[in-house]
């Protein structure tokens, strides 16, 4: 049994209310770190084998409190588990909202659609397993690739409606775990906040 601790980076330091996706210097906000140390608490007691998170630093800065409970572990780097690819960096989140959150309508070719999300996602669920067959690790990502884990274990397409039937959708510092056990095509999900 492979047990896979998705975690959602804590909130994140953005007084102009942008999306920043794949931008750099963004931080974890005060309220972020607090976040991100009551998931560490969560995941404290569990026999963690692996950290790894997402490059982004919002999500090395998850990823290093949560491993600091676990002095054994350092963080590994994924690019796996990155942000979503996305012409929209830099856009006010106002105007996202106002478009319904499409952010895969009409982008060029070389931008993620959400198959390209799940399809990296499956690869790093792939090489934990084949890694930790009988491990539990920590994964620290960001929202559109937890979301589509919620979605891919209710047997749900990624659509611009499908999107908001998750409720929530995965929250700062949320932990979605997915436990797979032997011959299992599916895992099972759970999924906490833990503030």
């Amino acid at each position: 049994m492979t047990v896979i601790h998705f975690v959602r980076h804590g909130q994140v330091h953005n007084p102009a209310g942008v999306l920043y996706g794949r931008l750099p210097r963004f931080p974890l906000s005060a309220a972020g770190r607090a976040q991100a140390e009551a998931a560490a608490r969560i995941l404290q007691e569990r026999p963690l084998a692996a950290v790894f998170s997402s490059p982004r630093l919002r999500a090395v800065q998850t990823a290093r409190i949560i491993a600091s409970r676990h002095p054994d572990l350092r963080v590994r780097l994924s690019r796996l588990l990155d942000e979503t690819h996305t012409p929209h960096e830099g856009r006010p989140l106002a105007e996202l909202e106002a478009s319904g959150w499409d952010m895969f309508t009409n982008i060029p070719p070389h931008y993620e659609q959400p198959e390209d999300i799940f399809n990296r996602a499956q690869r790093f669920i792939r090489r934990v397993r084949r890694r930790f067959p009988q491990g539990e690790v920590v994964a620290v990502s960001h929202g559109e690739l937890l979301l589509w884990m919620h979605l891919w274990v209710r047997g749900l397409p990624f659509t611009l409606e499908t999107q908001f039937l998750i409720d929530p959708f995965p929250e700062t510092a949320s932990i979605t775990t997915l436990t797979f056990t032997d011959g299992a095509a599916v895992p099972t999900l759970t999924y906490c906040r833990p503030y």
